[in-house]
């Protein structure tokens, strides 16, 4: 079994060169540098997280972005697309079915070490940051009564078999799966994820991936929150125009994601729900 194992970055080029000032001038921030602050604001913390190939403990630095809304209410069900949105590449780029032996080892948001990202041919399939934040927060049940589902229109049968492979490897916390975690956990082993366009799917969601997933959850539209990039079509205008309930008129809150879901998408996500839910009431 061959393991690639890769060590998680510092993305934040502002906090790069503040440790590489300190370094050279010998420059100590005070201790409050990285306490956390309140809710919604974006703010380094320290976190140690112990190695486990090593006896000693590594201070790694972990920006979150913590949502202003974690009061909710929340949406019952949150529909993610996948290529460029959920994770960072797009499945008909891609060749190879990954497997167990493709896996890529490292850091997952402090949580400890797991598959952060999977192999196909030359190419690494990762999870977004956002969308690594948002599941974490949904395996610890920060948000009641709500599920997870996906909603891709993947353009042929290979793509869709790499991204369903995909999922069943990236995992959310180590030794559990985004698979485990959405099909396992939130719909007991039944595969109610929307992924592809072959027949009965078809490229516009609004038209078959969501009506179908309004049938099988049996969750109103108007209690969805999707996320989509949108960048090869408007699926999230097209899914706020035509899939609507009767009585609301209302359909999906929807948040668009052209740079992939990071952690401020998935909080505005939270905010915009929360405000078009209390605003029906």
């Amino acid at each position: 079994k061959t393991v690639i194992t890769m060590n998680s970055s510092i993305t934040s080029l502002s906090l790069k060169s503040a440790f590489l000032f300190a370094a050279i001038t010998g420059f100590q921030p005070p201790p409050t540098l990285f306490r956390r602050r309140s809710p919604g604001s974006l703010v380094p913390s320290l976190v140690s997280v112990s190695s486990p190939s090593s006896s000693h403990t590594l201070s790694r630095l972990i920006t979150t972005r913590l949502p202003m809304t974690s009061s909710g209410p929340f949406p019952e069900l949150t529909v993610f697309d996948l290529d460029a949105c959920f994770w960072d590449q797009e499945m008909y780029t891609l060749s190879h079915i990954p497997d167990e032996s493709h896996v890529v080892l490292g850091d997952l948001n402090g949580r400890g070490e797991g598959v952060i990202g999977v192999m196909s041919g030359r190419s690494k399939i990762s999870l977004n940051k956002g969308s690594l934040i948002a599941l974490q927060s949904h395996h610890d049940s920060k948000y009641p009564n709500m599920r997870v589902c996906f909603a891709s229109s993947a353009d042929t049968p290979q793509a869709e078999r790499i991204g369903r492979a995909a999922l069943k490897l990236l995992e959310v916390v180590p030794g559990t799966t985004v698979w485990d975690l959405v099909v396992g956990r939130d719909w007991k082993g039944e595969d109610i994820n929307q992924i592809g366009r072959q027949p009965p799917l078809s490229s516009n969601k609004s038209a078959t991936h969501f009506p179908i997933l309004r049938e099988l959850t049996k969750v109103r539209y108007d209690r969805m929150l999707f996320f989509d990039d949108c960048n090869w079509g408007d699926h999230c205008g097209q899914v706020e125009r035509a899939c609507k309930e009767s009585d609301t008129k209302k359909g999906p809150t929807t948040v668009r994601t052209p740079f992939g879901l990071g952690p401020d998408e998935w909080a505005t996500g939270l905010e915009k729900y929360a405000k078009k839910y209390n605003k029906k009431r």
